[in-house]
């Protein structure tokens, strides 16, 4: 490569003579994406409009020669770079008042000065954020594994952008124009802060950093973001109630999405190898309205996972996605949003009512409100079906440390003890650190009560 090639590269440029970028609009009447708020068939149709241009789309020194160029034109795409070494960057754009499975795009502004109202310190917040430093990033790569054999070959994310939501694709139009793939995507992603992905911070994202190591002399440094990965919290709240929690599963069950004639993403790399064949856009159609419904979903599914966080006072959430969204708050050290969340399974009959008045009494007992954990406690042995080891130790420990009723704690401890070799009767052998600490909590306790240990109550079986 020529040194006046190698400059170029280094310089943002569009090339393509005279010609405006395509644009989503809106249809008349700004009707929503999907009629009455659900998720249609397809995409909106994207029409053309006159837009400011932006710095993918500035005319280069010299026009670049694409194959198929009509078909790029059909998809919204424009190349970037010189022509040894170019991309194609696709861009629509909706209005953010479109519609999108439950939820309008519009609602995201809501839902961030929501979370900046609560004050809550959680790892999906997203105050004191703006709405148009959110990245909704997703990727689609030659193969399903990491490391330095898996080519990103198509970079996507949604964005605000003033009134509008903006889908941008950086899409390898050759695998030797990584570097300018990655100057193109940077380029364009100033001003963000935070990325919203969905496995992005185990896959996507790391997948990123390695392949930008490669080209790393060639192009500007990776920005430091903050991150929501919004697999984790889907599957804190449905991995007890979905078979999956892929993407595609929650637009269904939750989001209201439905896809139709959609490339599977485990498609996405045979369909690329089938493009770099020909260098015919038309097998890799599939895989950029894949993408592009991957990252609009990102935008509803953060509205509605934040939703739910925020509203759960609301009888937004089932009482399955309350338990959990009650046990989330609860590791997270936010016990008056836990403590509402499992009080309100505890009144219930739902099966996870047990679980939710041990919890709570936990909470109690933490805030030094003994009595009521005692009563909570002691209401779960009257209520029908299993009762929990933990709960009788739990019982046991509060009789003894803070009532001082040591026969009360006794008889739990025998109670959790026959718990504990029921667990393991079928062991080979008892654990011993476990059998030890329950030896000593009874000897301890029946010298306290005054009492002794009925003759073999230390048998093994």
């Amino acid at each position: 490569m020529s040194l006046k090639n190698k400059l170029n590269r280094l310089k943002p440029h569009l090339t393509r003579e005279a010609g405006q970028k395509q644009v989503a609009t809106p249809n008349a009447g700004g009707e929503a994406l999907h009629e009455g708020g659900d998720a249609g068939d397809q995409l909106a149709e994207p029409s053309k409009t006159s837009e400011q241009p932006n710095a993918a789309s500035t005319p280069a020194a010299s026009p670049i020669i694409v194959p198929f160029a009509d078909r790029w034109d059909a998809l919204q795409s424009t190349p970037y770079g010189d022509q040894e070494d170019y991309v194609m960057v696709r861009e629509v754009r909706y209005p953010q008042a479109k519609w999108h499975g439950r939820y309008s795009f519009d609602q995201l502004h809501e839902v961030l000065e929501a979370w900046g109202d609560s004050g809550l310190s959680h790892p999906l917040s997203g105050a004191a954020t703006l709405a148009e430093q959110l990245l909704f990033f997703d990727t689609e790569t030659t193969g399903l594994n990491g490391g330095t054999g898996n080519t990103i070959f198509l970079l996507g994310y949604s964005r605000i952008e003033r009134d509008e939501v903006v889908v941008k694709q950086h899409f390898l139009a050759s695998p030797h124009s990584e570097a300018t793939l990655y100057q193109s995507f940077l380029h364009d992603v100033r001003g963000a802060t935070h990325l919203v992905t969905y496995n992005g911070k185990s896959f996507d994202w790391p997948q990123v950093k390695t392949r930008h190591t490669l080209v790393r002399d060639e192009v500007p440094p990776l920005p430091t973001f903050g991150h929501f990965d919004l697999l984790h919290g889907s599957r804190r709240l449905w991995r007890r109630d979905l078979e999956s929690c892929r993407l595609g599963i929650i637009e269904q069950e939750k989001l209201g999405v439905k896809r139709t004639n959609d490339l599977p993403g485990y498609l996405a790399p045979i369909a690329y190898f089938d493009y770099l064949h020909v260098y015919d856009p038309a097998p890799i159609e599939g895989v950029l309205h894949h993408n592009e419904w991957d990252v609009l979903s990102l935008i509803t599914l953060y509205i509605h996972i934040s939703k739910l966080l925020l509203e759960y006072k609301r009888g937004t959430p089932s009482l399955d996605e309350l338990f959990e969204i009650a046990r989330w708050y609860d590791t997270l050290g936010c016990d008056r949003e836990a403590m509402h969340g499992y009080a309100q399974i505890a009144k219930s009959d739902h099966p996870l009512h047990g679980r939710a008045r041990l919890a709570l009494g936990l909470l109690y007992k933490k805030h030094r409100d003994y009595g009521r954990a005692l009563a909570i406690w002691e209401s779960c042995l009257k209520s029908p079906g299993h009762i929990a080891e933990e709960l009788y130790v739990e019982l046991a420990k509060l009789c003894e440390h803070q009532f001082k009723d040591y026969e009360k704690a006794l008889h739990y401890t025998q109670q959790a003890f026959a718990h504990w070799q029921k667990k393991t009767a079928l062991l080979r052998s008892k654990p011993r650190t476990e059998l030890a600490a329950y030896r000593k909590r009874l000897e301890r306790l029946e010298k306290k009560a005054g009492d002794s240990a009925a003759p073999g109550f230390f048998a093994e079986s």
